[in-house]
């Protein structure tokens, strides 16, 4: 389905979850998701970065009810899922 627009982060800028949720995900990477799936299911996958496992981000993430895999349950560095 296409690749989403690069979102830039300026140097020095601190990523929390916060940061993560309002500029990355609100602001870019989940509109440019939306736009190109539409109509098709599809499942947000980040890995273990603290502003993807913040419970701010998971709690974001539920609340807009974006399908994606709990930082709980996935599998750091599986050779099957990263490959």
């Amino acid at each position: 389905m296409g690749k989403t627009n690069m979102i830039f982060v300026d140097p020095g800028t601190k990523v929390n979850g916060l940061y993560y949720c309002r500029f990355i995900l609100e602001k870019g990477l989940l509109p440019g998701i939306q736009a190109r799936c539409r109509q098709h299911k599809w499942t947000y996958q980040q890995d273990g970065a603290l502003a993807h496992t913040a419970r701010n981000t998971t709690d974001y993430l539920k609340k807009e009810k974006i399908d994606f895999i709990e930082p709980d349950t996935w599998l750091p560095n599986s050779p099957v899922l990263n490959p």
